[in-house]
């Protein structure tokens, strides 16, 4: 019922007219670049400690300089007084700008036909005019690694700001090919399956997958030896991860599957992320053992077994980065980003801790995703994907009262904010009797 009332009221959403620009201070403005200076705030570095009553300079796209006697020359200050910055937030795995309203087919591009698409690109799927988007970004969100799903190897992820006319714009500069890692178990409450049909599916499946494997191998020995080759982009693709050039996203969750996907991976010498990880916290010695980052979530969630506690999928994130992890979060949504900060909020508060928690939406996804030289923290010379906020983003009190990404000045409204306004002050409004 609760996912019937969603897409009706996306649908709903989606019959309105578009508005294509928002209003700051009574102007009508898009995204605009320029060279700004945000001054005297609290700047939490997340790398270099929190340092007060700071400026930063934005120029060219980038996080110019960070102090506290800058020059405003040339630049349009903005008071941050009494105000926090942060970097800009990052989501691990999302399927944001692939999928606009979930029951219309025709807006849907997360998913291809076959299971074995790799070649599938998710950055040529994103729509960068999607009303989720602007919802996103005024939450704080800037970044997100958006990923196809369906199949046994769905399709290449992609990292993206959440600003651009067309996705190469918007394009963050990381790839990966994700995985579906066999499951050895039920699918899920309403699987009937016998126990020997699980498990005669789940060596099914791993037989594809190495297969699959062993085939990209031979096409990638067969490309090297300058042999000529029959068009085979789900081999090229996947020789890419064999060669190091592109990472393998591995989408696993139950205890089980997570020691075979590090058997699976033992060896093969790549760059490997485990994704979803929901019951990271049964093995997350061996994890860390194998030291394969993770990026987990949805924090908020069920417990995967019934007999699990209440609170488990809070408290995974926090028990794998104390057995030594690196964590990263995710919301694996489409429409819910925005409220990434409240997963970490709540991650944060059973067990991650708050200055860890901003690691694992800051730095770390950037570190993990190789990228940690552009994005992640407040650094002179990385990009100028930063929040103005009143307080800790966590906290729903806060209010985020800037965003930059890529230096360009977002407009604070999207089409939740524009309906709210519309229908509070309404014109002529209701005739009193």
């Amino acid at each position: 019922m609760k996912r019937i009332l969603k897409s009706f009221c996306a649908a709903l959403l989606a019959l309105l007219p578009v508005v294509a620009v928002a209003q700051i201070d009574g102007e009508f403005v898009k995204p605009r670049n320029g060279k700004f200076l945000l001054k005297n705030a609290t700047v939490v570095t997340v790398t270099k400690g929190t340092l007060k009553n700071t400026s930063v300079l934005l120029e060219n796209g980038k996080i110019s300089q960070v102090g506290t006697t800058l020059s405003s020359e040339g630049a349009e200050v903005i008071d941050c007084t009494g105000m926090f910055i942060y970097p800009g937030i990052i989501d691990g795995g999302t399927r944001l700008g692939l999928v606009e309203v979930s029951s219309v087919p025709e807006t849907v591009d997360y998913s291809d036909v076959g299971n074995v698409t790799p070649n599938m690109q998710a950055l040529t799927t994103v729509n960068p005019n999607s009303e989720a988007i602007g919802v996103t970004r005024v939450s704080g969100v800037t970044t997100v690694l958006t990923v196809p799903t369906g199949g046994l190897f769905p399709g290449t992820a992609a990292l993206i700001n959440l600003n651009g006319y067309t996705p190469d714009q918007m394009y963050g500069g990381f790839k990966a090919v994700a995985m579906t890692f066999p499951s050895s178990g039920r699918r899920g409450r309403f699987d009937r399956r016998s126990d020997e049909d699980i498990k005669k599916d789940g060596e099914k499946a791993m037989k594809e997958a190495n297969d699959i494997w062993e085939n990209a191998k031979s096409y990638l020995e067969l490309k090297k030896s300058g042999a000529e080759l029959t068009y085979y982009p789900e081999m090229e693709q996947l020789s890419k991860v064999i060669t190091g050039e592109l990472s393998l996203l591995i989408e696993v969750n139950s205890a089980s599957d997570i020691l075979n996907a590090i058997k699976w991976v033992e060896g093969k010498n790549i760059k490997v992320i485990f994704t979803g990880v929901a019951e990271g916290w049964r093995v997350a010695e061996q994890i860390a053992k194998a030291k394969i980052p993770v990026v987990t979530g949805p924090i908020q969630d069920l417990p995967t077994r019934g007999s699990d506690r209440y609170d488990t999928p809070y408290a995974n994130a926090g028990l794998l980065a104390k057995a030594g992890v690196k964590v990263a979060l995710r919301t694996d949504e489409e429409e819910n980003v925005r409220n990434l900060p409240f997963h970490a909020a709540f991650a944060a508060a059973y067990g991650l801790g708050k200055e860890e928690a901003l690691k694992a939406v800051t730095i770390n996804p950037a570190e993990i995703f190789g990228v940690a030289d552009q994005y992640g923290s407040v650094e002179a010379g990385k990009r100028a994907n930063l929040i103005v906020s009143t307080g800790d983003p966590f906290e729903t009190r806060s209010q985020i009262h800037h965003v930059f990404i890529d230096g360009y000045r977002i407009p604070m409204s999207n089409r939740h904010i524009r309906l709210y306004q519309e229908f509070l002050e309404r014109s002529p409004g209701l005739k009193s009797n």
